[in-house]
């Protein structure tokens, strides 16, 4: 969450002003501040799901990856800049060889919805022939970028396809992805920032998931 001077002073004499009459302790004001709104450039946010949440979610994650994948050395491709998060934290708990690279598309360009217009900006040169690829997703909401990437990685010929996405949005999705296996927590049609996921490239460096506050 970003505070300002301000705020933490602010933040301050609340907890005395509690302390000195006994109305909670340090944990309940921790916890408190926690639920607390927080304000990314022109749009006002609230907590959606917790870093614990997130953490306990991607270990799970991680060991049903590797349970499905120790046959072979697959190949994660993060799809950034949204992902770049979620990869670093699942790749710690994925305990089988693995190779990792990076594509970089966008579809949002600074806004709250997609534009379905996908700017590549990024390739990569791997060979992922008679490979398994698993591609790493921060969200999939319309679905558009999602089939974007995986019609472009199908001539390269790999052994196999899957989707793995940290969020899911089915009530957005305009067709189904046959190849999406992997899912962290699905949440409604709402704009979302927070652990990687931006809003004009500001909120990414937030530790939990948070929610317009419409």
């Amino acid at each position: 969450m970003n505070f300002s001077p301000n705020q933490y002073t602010s933040f301050g004499l609340l907890f005395f002003f509690f302390r000195t009459f006994g109305l909670f302790g340090l944990s309940d004001f921790f916890i408190y501040i926690s639920t607390m709104k927080t304000k990314i450039a022109d749009l006002e946010f609230e907590p959606l799901i917790k870093a614990k949440a997130i953490e306990e979610r991607i270990q799970a994650i991680g060991l049903q990856l590797s349970a499905d994948y120790q046959h072979c050395v697959p190949v994660f491709v993060g799809v950034l800049n949204g992902s770049f998060l979620f990869i670093a934290d699942l790749i710690k708990q994925i305990d089988i060889p693995c190779e990792i690279t990076f594509t970089k598309l966008a579809s949002y360009y600074g806004g709250t919805k997609s534009s379905l217009k996908i700017r590549d900006d990024i390739d990569f040169s791997m060979d992922i022939k008679g490979r398994e690829v698993v591609i790493i997703e921060d969200i999939v909401d319309t679905g558009n970028t999602a089939h974007y990437l995986i019609d472009k990685l199908k001539p390269k010929e790999p052994a196999s396809i899957k989707l793995c996405s940290l969020l899911l949005k089915p009530k957005a999705l305009l067709k189904k992805i046959d190849e999406l296996k992997y899912v962290g927590f699905e949440i409604e049609n709402e704009f979302v920032v927070g652990y990687g996921l931006d809003y004009k490239e500001m909120g990414r460096n937030l530790k939990d998931i948070y929610k317009r506050v419409k």
